[in-house]
């Protein structure tokens, strides 16, 4: 297991700042990211060697994700960020020199377990934040490795297509389009979309 060039403070701190606050999400994120950079085997994400070598999968759109960013330095707009949002407090990590993948999931006990690592904290929600400081990797969190395929399409770097809805015009990038009836179409011309226009 790989020992990160960061403390457990300095993530905690980074998370904080770019989420705008502490509070247990952040704290099980960075617990989340740290587990899985060490069993990936980078130390330093945000180095020249592993900013564009790692990709993770947040598994829900809530406050660790924030915490994640900050700690693997890895961002939707780099392509290295990817949602897959099931509502599930995990995240897989990907080292992608060598192809090593784990899945690191917050263990839902984990609540009920936080009076025992912060016994003096009468706030539940202040008891959660400092517990999942201290909790050992082993009940805080469920660790498996895992293979996880990556189309070309979804890789960082520059786009692999580029083409015209034939419907609206807007271009879409990285083989998003759906070809309907024999018409190239954007995703929402071919299924809806979260808008109308």
């Amino acid at each position: 297991m790989t020992t990160l060039t960061k403390t457990l403070e300095e993530h905690l701190e980074e998370a904080a700042a770019l989420h705008g606050g502490d509070c247990p999400g952040q704290t099980l994120g960075v617990r989340i990211a740290r587990a899985g950079l060490e069993r990936i085997g980078i130390d330093d994400p945000l180095s020249d060697r592993w900013r564009k070598n790692i990709m993770v999968y947040v598994e829900i759109d809530r406050c660790a994700a924030d915490a994640l960013m900050a700690v693997t330095g890895c961002r939707v707009g780099k392509r290295t960020l990817k949602l897959a949002d099931y509502g599930i407090m995990a995240a897989t990590f990907i080292n992608l020199e060598s192809g090593k993948a784990v899945r690191v999931v917050a263990r839902e006990k984990a609540r009920e377990l936080a009076p025992k690592y912060a016994p003096g904290e009468r706030n539940k929600y202040e008891q959660q934040r400092l517990a999942y400081r201290v909790m050992p990797d082993g009940e805080l969190l469920d660790i498996e490795e895992v293979k996880v395929t990556i189309p070309p399409e979804d890789m960082p770097g520059s786009p692999i297509s580029r083409v015209t809805c034939e419907k609206c015009g807007d271009t879409v990038v990285d083989m998003r389009e759906v070809v309907v009836d024999g018409f190239t179409l954007c995703r929402p011309c071919a299924r809806g979309g979260y808008f109308t226009r």
